[in-house]
């Protein structure tokens, strides 16, 4: 089977989507699918099994595309839809699988040219648009019902969580659907290990957040939380993993103005490879994010390590985590403190979280029941 896979973001990159594109390309390339995966003109070129990488025109104003809506990716998912319509004129493709809002593109050569698509749904698009832009929930009937026709006109539904299958379901019963969630990512053991304690001077218990620092990822709500633990835990330290170098300059701003700015590292992005050397090293793992439905990636990565989880007692969490493997506390500044005292106090309770998330990540989240659960479904899927 040959397959045009349309990926609305730069590839490759550190950061969710991308990985997730890479993880779905690698396992459906390894089962002896043809890929064209097609991706915006930033990123890094890498070696995938039967793949090759197409991208999009680069124009010389469009530089460092941030997740989320923008102007500058609607001219980019513009160039796509350019891209892949030249494409799907020249090669024969049995399937598109449709990443996010590529799916109205892959609808479009639906119509035209009678090639099927898969709906790679990382996320509701018309709650997103709503919630990221208010003035936007007048037009929500009409998002929705566009939303629905992607949908019904699938051939198939992928969904990354619970809550996204249920509403795939909700829109088009008897599509096929399946739940497809992420994977802790590899671990390199070949990777150099960076001492955090050695370089950063770091004495006490360090919590660690990992990721981008767009504003629905909590950092506010992170760094409030620490800066209640300044007079009874005067000794931990928070080192954050990630961000863009715009958004490292404003959190450390914020984190000056809190006091804590000492407290607090901002060590920037580090490769892939290296993030399980990070997170071992880490005392508490956090994920304060305050907006969303989909699960973040590195919360199975999170669980994986071995250290244990506090994150906000949010769906976006709530549909993986659990009391039993990890500390679930409210969306706001007191209850977050409470909860990393809480943990920072008790190293039986760290430890037992600790244990009963590894072994539920080996049950039910390792990379062969992800790749076994994916080409399962793409061989049963009736495309034509």
């Amino acid at each position: 089977m040959k397959l045009l896979l349309l990926a609305p973001n730069p590839f490759f990159q550190n950061r969710g989507t991308p990985i997730a594109v890479r993880l779905l390309t690698a396992a459906l390339g390894a089962h002896g699918y043809v890929i064209d995966l097609l991706t915006y003109h930033e990123g890094e070129d890498i070696e995938l099994p039967n793949c090759r990488i197409h991208r999009t025109r680069a124009l010389a104003w469009i530089k460092n595309i941030k997740p989320g809506f923008s102007f500058k990716k609607v001219v980019c998912d513009f160039l796509m839809f350019c891209k892949a319509v030249a494409l799907v004129r020249k090669n024969r493709y049995d399937a598109i699988h449709a990443v996010e809002e590529a799916v109205f593109i892959a609808r479009f050569i639906r119509r035209l040219f009678r090639v099927p698509y898969i709906y790679d749904m990382d996320s509701s698009l018309a709650e997103q648009l709503m919630e990221n832009y208010p003035l936007l929930r007048p037009l929500g009937g009409i998002l929705r019902f566009f939303e629905k026709g992607a949908v019904r006109k699938s051939s198939g539904v992928i969904a990354v969580c619970r809550i996204l299958e249920d509403r795939a379901r909700q829109l088009a019963p008897g599509k096929p659907v399946l739940r497809l969630e992420d994977v802790p990512l590899p671990r390199d053991a070949s990777a150099p290990l960076e001492a955090l304690r050695e370089k950063y001077a770091i004495d006490g218990k360090i919590v660690m957040y990992v990721g981008n620092l767009e504003h629905y990822q909590g950092m506010d709500l992170l760094l409030n939380s620490f800066q209640m633990l300044a007079d009874s835990h005067p000794e931990a330290s928070l080192v954050v993993i990630g961000g863009s170098a715009a958004d490292i300059a404003d959190c450390a701003k914020f984190a000056a103005k809190l006091g804590i700015g000492k407290r607090v590292r901002f060590i920037g992005p580090r490769p892939l490879g290296q993030l399980f050397g990070f997170l071992v090293q880490a005392d508490i793992l956090v994920s304060p994010r305050v907006k969303g439905i989909n699960t973040p990636m590195k919360i199975y990565s999170y669980l994986d390590s071995g250290v244990p989880v506090l994150a906000t007692n949010l769906p976006t969490h709530t549909q993986v985590l659990d009391g039993q493997i990890a500390r679930l506390v409210a969306a706001e500044p007191a209850a977050m403190a409470a909860g990393l005292a809480a943990l920072l106090d008790d190293g039986q309770l760290r430890a037992d979280l600790a244990r009963r998330a590894r072994e539920r990540v080996g049950r039910e989240y390792s990379h062969e029941a992800f790749q076994k659960k994916l080409c399962a479904f793409y061989d049963g899927l009736a495309l034509g």
